[in-house]
């Protein structure tokens, strides 16, 4: 795929790459926004460098790729409600450590999300994503048609991540969060999701949110959910990212899983994430 405006390296085999010619503070013209758009639905997810912007400028650099989501209930900033603060320390370490899609606990999880990187370790901290696409492919024929036209029951996911947010939620917000979460009923998602723009077919199924297959039994679910959470982190669907202060990470969430690595000590971690708003998956 040609780009005229912009500069895309590829950073792995199986996804990613990083974008040069691009200022998040300033409006994209419609030639840039069509190729960083072209990049996105090509490479799964993109990163950009030093991208020293504020919160509003974050928000409005989102906006020109649709409507945002709010999170029914992580912390977020008080003046920019559609920021989400992913802060980690040794007090409260992240438990976004393993695979997973963003918010598929709902109706209509989110097209992709928009990660600025604010306060980093000196090292370690980096995030890796895989490719879905891949993850899918790679299937036995005998595995594709099992899994064919199945569905699966996605919920607000597992205690240890719900924790690691409360601890972040200021007391004033405390039984509003709680009441949002517990009014969360499972949203029902296929297992393999096909792409609106690409039209590929992408194992939709995560290790945080995904709770049950739909039709089959309590043990048999486990067996081939446990079989697909291993097989789709494969390091050869992988790339990893090495985050710097102003460092942004745009991802597909609809063909990607991604997974913060927490291997940084007493060190802190804060990440400010915008997120587009998506669809209900077909």
């Amino acid at each position: 795929m040609g780009y005229e405006r912009i500069n895309v390296k590829p950073i792995a085999g199986a996804l990613g790459a990083e974008i040069e010619g691009v200022n998040m503070a300033e409006p994209m013209g419609n030639q840039v926004f069509q190729e960083m758009h072209d990049a996105l639905m090509e490479h799964q997810v993109i990163f950009l460098r030093d991208q020293h912007v504020s919160p509003g400028e974050h928000v409005a650099f989102a906006r020109q790729f649709g409507t945002l989501h709010v999170h029914p209930y992580a912390p977020s900033l008080d003046d920019h409600p559609e920021v989400l603060i992913l802060k980690s320390s040794k007090a409260n370490r992240s438990a976004a450590n393993a695979w997973h899609s963003d918010v598929t606990f709902q109706e209509e999880p989110p097209m992709g999300s928009i990660l600025l990187a604010r306060q980093v370790p000196d090292h370690g901290g980096d995030t890796m994503w895989a490719n879905m696409y891949a993850a899918y492919e790679s299937l036995s024929e005998q595995m594709k048609r099992y899994l064919e036209g199945m569905t699966a029951l996605n919920t607000a996911g597992r205690a240890a991540f719900e924790k690691a947010y409360d601890k972040q939620i200021t007391d004033g917000r405390k039984q509003e969060i709680h009441e949002n979460r517990n009014s969360l009923a499972p949203a029902e998602h296929p297992v393999v999701r096909t792409h609106p723009v690409t039209g590929r077919k992408a194992l939709y199924v995560n290790s945080i949110f995904t709770q049950k297959l739909v039709g089959v039994s309590g043990k048999e679910s486990k067996a081939i959910l446990e079989f697909l959470f291993d097989h789709l982190k494969r390091p050869e669907f992988t790339c990893r990212f090495r985050w710097e202060e102003g460092s942004v990470a745009f991802w597909d969430n609809r063909c990607t899983q991604h997974y913060a690595i927490a291997d940084y000590g007493d060190a802190t971690r804060e990440m400010h994430r915008v997120t587009v708003n998506g669809d209900r998956p077909v």
